[in-house]
């Protein structure tokens, strides 16, 4: 396929807003409060602040160097800039670890779906903080309610990829990312006049150095590419669209800033509220479905402020299934030489499929499990933990060995009319800090750190 009639963004802020939507996710504003409330609030924003810019800022850069050098989709970009290789490999991890995040991804977008509807229908009012448990148990183990959302999820995805890079894509963004701010804004204010809501302020903007070790460090810095959806083939892709003067270095710190805001503004929203409540800030992942229902339902208003919540949860889900599933639509679209509509349609299913049996193995299909995960948390681990992670260090090591240093400053300055101060300095980092970085997160993520650690203690 010839990459000059590629299709672009039409315009810079179709470019940044797209982009920071291929960021934003669910990752943002449901992992990364719980993330930050298990590792001792401000002491862990702090070492996340330090990897976002030392380490994810930078891999993004990269990425965008590969997205824009090849035109191509996050598997054929390496062959056109490695032909005859092995390095295409690192594309293809890309292109299966976003269709396998799709799988269960779907489904808990899914989840937000369903509480829309019971924010709708005011089912959330009244609830003792048992009956929140008890009924997200009931609703994410049983078969047709969560499938049926999970496909609705799907469709709205399919929907909007199908109508293409410009009239798909970005228009989608235009709306959805000012939506999401907003939402979040509003949420953030009515969360920080709540009483003794500086305690919350304090715990994410305070920090106790003590509370800062190696799990706190490596915690961040896994943190930081999930949030930034480094290493999972999205940002080659999504760069692959921008124009011959897209400036990749300032699309990229915006990109950054805009994501670490988002990060901060969910933190924000929630942990005035959990302090104000007296709930602990640790209470995991089902901070979002569990225990903030709880707390909406006490305030005045209570349905209408669940109502703003679980949309903008939804708007941040649906911003990034429309990334992932760009990442493998346009691997079949342009390797395939297949129509976009059916590259689109074949990933649908794949995914669908994927989905019915993420949702099913946290129920009736729970006994069955590979490696002892159910199939919902055996595609959380291989992506998250395996993945991710090696796809992020394979691409650092990529470009600081493999590619002509000349051919990387002439991308990333636009052939020399965009200076790039720091250069040399960013090339040393990706070069050797970066690889190191990420080979200790993928060392962590596997548990195999704690071992080392057990072994000389």
């Amino acid at each position: 396929m010839s990459t000059k009639k590629r299709v672009t963004f039409g315009s810079k802020l179709g470019v940044v807003l797209a982009t920071v939507g291929c960021a934003v996710g669910l990752g943002n504003i449901w992992r990364f409060p719980y993330m930050t409330g298990a590792n001792g609030g401000a002491a862990f924003l702090l070492i996340y602040f330090v990897c976002i810019i030392c380490l994810g800022l930078p891999v993004m850069i990269t990425e965008f160097f590969i997205g824009r050098k090849s035109r191509r989709n996050a598997a054929g970009a390496f062959k056109v800039m490695a032909p005859g290789t092995k390095w295409s490999l690192i594309g293809y991890n890309g292109v299966f670890a976003a269709f396998f995040i799709l799988g269960f991804y779907n489904v808990v977008a899914g989840w937000t779906l369903e509480y829309i509807y019971q924010a709708l229908t005011n089912s959330l009012s009244g609830k003792s903080a048992e009956e929140f448990q008890r009924d997200f148990t009931l609703f994410s183990s049983g078969i047709f309610r969560p499938i049926f959302w999970t496909v609705l999820f799907g469709v709205m995805t399919h929907v909007i990829i199908v109508s293409g890079v410009k009239k798909g894509i970005e228009r989608a963004s235009k709306i959805m990312m000012p939506l999401l701010f907003l939402f979040l804004v509003i949420l953030c204010v009515r969360s920080v006049t709540l009483p003794d809501a500086s305690k919350g302020l304090e715990f994410l903007f305070k920090p106790d150095f003590s509370k800062i070790n190696s799990s706190v460090v490596l915690s961040a810095m896994g943190q930081a590419f999930f949030s930034l959806s480094i290493g999972m083939g999205c940002l080659i892709t999504y760069s692959s669209y921008f124009g011959k003067d897209t400036n990749l270095q300032k699309t990229a710190l915006e990109v950054t800033i805009l994501d670490t805001l988002v990060a901060i503004l969910a933190g924000v929203m929630i942990f005035p509220a959990v302090f104000s409540f007296g709930i602990e800030p640790t209470a995991g992942p089902e901070l979002v479905f569990i225990t903030l229902p709880n707390v909406f339902n006490q305030l005045p208003m209570g349905g209408l402020w669940s109502l703003i919540f679980f949309i903008l949860l939804g708007v941040a889900a649906l911003t990034s299934t429309i990334s992932l599933h760009e990442v493998a639509t346009a691997y079949v679209h342009e390797e395939y030489h297949m129509l976009r509509s059916r590259a689109a349609l074949w990933v649908s299913v794949g995914v669908l499929i994927l989905g019915v049996f993420s949702s099913l193995s946290m129920g009736i299909l729970k006994e069955y499990t590979i490696f002892g995960l159910t199939f919902f948390d055996f595609l959380d681990y291989i992506t998250a933990k395996i993945m991710l992670p090696l796809g992020g260090m394979m691409i650092c090591i990529y470009v600081g060995f493999r590619v002509d240093r000349k051919i990387l400053k002439a991308e990333l300055t636009n052939e020399g009319t965009t200076p790039f101060y720091f250069f040399n300095t960013y090339a040393f980092f990706m070069k050797y800090i970066a690889p190191i970085a990420i080979g200790l997160i993928f060392l962590n993520e596997l548990g195999l750190i704690k071992i080392i650690q057990g072994f000389f203690e």
